[in-house]
């Protein structure tokens, strides 16, 4: 029974829920938590839950649910999580505060893809669960949205710091997102005629005195124009000391940020450049595409006409080609368990590297004279014999490892000194990729 992740799912938006309440710390946990499953069950249907995790997985069971929250039980809070074995993908989180601490109730639901949620009946069920939830546990605040959007939107600091967000919470009406449950409070500090007065396509008191409203029928269409116009009105008509038009420009703004755009990468470094976007966070993703197709890797400059190449100056040519070898050996070592492909010295084993190297941030983390001294001539070596073994290079040894070669057609490549280029920061590791270096030597092999 394994989970299906978030993350194992194509980078796209997902439907985000943070829905902060609290629950009656006079009755069981069980008691007070089973209204809580009971509306999931009723009204999840496509997507809901059939894992629960902590520190054991186990089908979904409401006896499951409790059994979790022991295993996972402190002093302070307990919590489990919930997801699902098939798409869409589901990462949810269950959490409450123990006495002596005031009974908050806190749950994180991460739904993916937002398109599952295109159908007008599916966004029904999921408003009809939150209200549900909120008028059985009072909230001080709750909200459901694109996750992309909501982090264009600035959430959940909304220009504050840390310590102030954590201290004062949503306490006014920073940003009106799709679904939106504002606690008693925060009804009262806006106002409750002007709350229920609010343009927008439902608005409802609940009976606890907490508000729910819905901006739009289908949360797909968040970034729709006509969307983004009922959600300016609703935000402009809770805030008047905000400018409608000036709310509008920026949600569509947001909108635009987010339109899709379609990858025109550098064809060498593609692949490598496809793994990138993925690990940028969604609501920067289409921005970040955007920056690498305009971006274009530099022209290697690790290079020299065969005519003009360095003799070997070593006494021991094999004995320095075996001295490569074991550098190479080294990175082998380093990889392996991270980059299983680097066994196979091929391109596709450079462009792993590249990522694995890109993504650990390896230039920043690592003390640069251990870089220099260590990875930089493991790094070289392996690209070279990436170079000799499936381009027919041949190595020209060198005393000096920086000035050591690897002949390739009409063509001898500097590997030590692209490797060390390479490793002088994140962004080189783009610049002077050990994929495009092997490309531009396999079209002039001939």
């Amino acid at each position: 029974m394994k989970k299906l992740s978030v993350h194992d799912l194509k980078p796209e938006d997902s439907l985000l829920l943070i829905f902060d309440g609290a629950y009656d710390p006079q009755a069981a946990r069980e008691s007070a938590l089973e209204p809580l499953l009971q509306v999931l069950e009723k009204h999840a249907g496509e997507w809901m839950p059939d894992v629960v995790k902590s520190k054991r997985q186990r089908k979904y069971a409401r006896a499951a649910v409790w059994k979790a929250m022991e295993e996972r039980g402190g002093e302070r809070y307990t919590h489990c999580g919930l997801f699902r074995t098939k798409w869409p993908a589901v990462e949810m989180s269950l959490g409450i505060c123990l006495p002596p601490l005031p009974p908050m109730l806190d749950v994180y639901l991460n739904v993916k893809p937002l398109s599952f949620f295109a159908e007008m009946e599916r966004c029904r069920q999921f408003v009809e669960m939150v209200r549900a939830w909120a008028a059985h546990y009072p909230v001080s605040y709750a909200m459901a949205h694109s996750m992309a959007d909501r982090g264009l939107s600035g959430a959940p600091y909304f220009g504050r710091d840390d310590k102030t967000s954590r201290r004062d919470g949503f306490d006014k009406i920073y940003e009106v997102f799709w679904l939106n449950v504002f606690g008693p409070k925060l009804v009262e500090s806006v106002g409750r005629e002007r709350v229920l007065s609010t343009p927008a396509w439902r608005v409802e008191e609940l009976p606890n005195g907490s508000v729910l409203l819905v901006t739009w029928p289908t949360v797909t269409d968040f970034a729709s124009k006509e969307a983004r116009l009922a959600q300016a009105r609703a935000h402009a008509h809770l805030r008047p000391d905000l400018d409608y038009d000036t709310v509008l420009r920026t949600l569509l703004e947001r909108s635009a940020t987010l339109a899709p755009v379609e990858p025109r990468f550098h064809p060498d470094v593609a692949p490598l450049l496809s793994r990138v976007v993925d690990l940028v966070a969604i609501h920067e993703r289409q921005r970040r595409i955007a920056e690498l197709n305009a971006w274009q890797p530099p022209e290697p400059e690790e290079w020299r006409p065969a005519d003009s190449a360095l003799p070997p100056d070593v006494d021991d040519p094999e004995g320095a080609r075996e001295h490569y070898d074991d550098l190479a050996e080294h990175l082998v070592a380093l990889l392996h368990t991270q980059v299983p492909s680097v066994f196979d010295a091929t391109p596709e084993s450079l462009t792993d590297a590249d990522f694995y190297f890109w993504r650990e941030e390896f230039p920043r983390v690592f003390q640069r004279e251990n870089i220099d001294a260590h990875a930089v001539p493991a790094i070289g070596a392996y690209l070279g014999e990436v170079l000799v073994r499936n381009l027919g290079g041949r190595w020209i040894p060198r005393k000096k490892l920086m000035e050591a070669q690897v002949l390739v057609g009409n063509r001898v490549w500097l590997p030590f000194v692209r490797a060390w280029n390479y490793m002088r920061s994140r962004q080189s590791l783009l610049d002077y990729s050990l994929t495009r270096l092997y490309r531009e030597a396999e079209r002039h092999r001939a």
